[in-house]
């Protein structure tokens, strides 16, 4: 049975490159992966995780904590997460903790301190300091994409900012009777999105120095369905309507499309709307967006665990993270205009 001298030999790289190779980490160069890869298909050679987790500490398995898989931008971070981890050959531990908060204590106090995980991926959740530090005390690092993490290191956007760019695209376009489709208040949780994003829509309007209308900021669920319930009775009250719509995700913006089919209204002549995310459905239907590429956001988490471990391992301490390796980024974010906004009607 061929070993891993053999590999090597045969792949012309040393056993340490090979071993390098074939354990998914990041500093191997892709002409030398490929040829570690090639060199141990042709010798039928089988690496030993088993061993390779003995002799590292290290399970090449990272958990992924979210609060709910079926959501559009939750399966999108999911799916840059789990493409990048197989790449590098890790596996991937999915934990739906919903709004549940036994289940993330299970998975922080349970999972974790019994070493199942190398690192955790942690999505639209605020976790407490106690929770952040029992991790790092345990040598398991964390990235946080949503919103910063004190300690850890986090991927976010400006939320705030990009829903004063969304609602002042509309304003420049000459509008001035705004609409704001919102989160319920059950979903304004842990990192506050629905809220943060309610804030910037009114601050564009204050600097504006428009008004904005309480009847005319109205809530929904973040899916299309409850969406097209919601602007149907935004866009059916009363005989004035609002010229535009800002929705704080594409498929309420999509929703609200819909809707606005049913009263005859055309979208963008009769009605403006501006979503937020970067939905594939987006170009479907001509959605004017902001782009936030949440499945480029989740394969960068997954990237900067693995320069954390093995950061962490070339030091001899098995990837542990300090407060001092954290870093807080801020996702690049695109304006796409589309066909869904235009000036108002005369």
């Amino acid at each position: 049975m061929a070993g891993i001298k053999d590999v090597a030999d045969r792949a012309g790289l040393s056993i340490a490159t090979v071993s390098r190779a074939l354990s998914g980490k990041a500093n191997v160069s892709a002409k030398s992966r490929k040829l570690a890869k090639t060199a141990a298909a042709e010798l039928g050679f089988v690496p030993s995780y088993h061993a390779s987790s003995l002799a590292s500490g290290r399970n090449h398995n990272v958990g992924l904590v979210l609060p709910s898989v079926h959501r559009w931008y939750f399966s999108s971070v999911l799916e840059g997460v789990s493409a990048t981890l197989l790449d590098a050959g890790y596996d991937l531990t999915l934990y739906n903790v919903g709004d549940q908060a036994v289940r993330r204590e299970s998975v922080l106090n349970d999972f974790l301190l019994r070493k199942r995980l190398d690192a955790v991926i942690a999505v639209a959740l605020v976790l407490t300091d106690d929770e952040i530090q029992q991790l790092l005390a345990i040598h398991r690092p964390i990235v946080g994409i949503g919103g910063a993490l004190a300690g850890a290191s986090t991927i976010r956007i400006n939320d705030s900012g990009l829903s004063r760019m969304a609602t002042n695209h509309l304003i420049q376009l000459g509008h001035t009777r705004i609409a704001h489709l919102t989160g319920d208040p059950a979903l304004n949780q842990d990192f506050k999105l629905p809220g943060i994003r309610q804030a910037g829509f009114e601050a564009a309007m204050k600097d504006a120095g428009l008004p904005v209308r309480p009847e005319w900021q109205i809530s929904a669920d973040f899916t299309i369905q409850g969406a097209y319930a919601s602007a149907r009775r935004l866009l059916g009250m009363g005989t004035e309507r609002p010229t535009a719509v800002f929705a704080a995700s594409d498929e309420m913006a999509i929703g609200t499309i819909l809707a606005a089919r049913d009263f005859g209204l055309r979208v963008p002549h009769d009605l403006s709307v501006i979503g937020m995310d970067g939905h594939e459905l987006g170009e479907v239907f001509g959605l004017t967006t902001i782009n936030q590429d949440a499945r480029g956001q989740g394969a960068l988490a997954a990237r900067l665990l693995l320069e954390t471990l093995d950061a962490g391992a070339a030091a001899g301490n098995d990837g542990a993270a300090t407060p001092r390796g954290a870093t807080d980024r801020e996702y690049p974010t695109e304006l796409v205009i589309r066909t869904s906004t235009a000036v108002p009607p005369a």
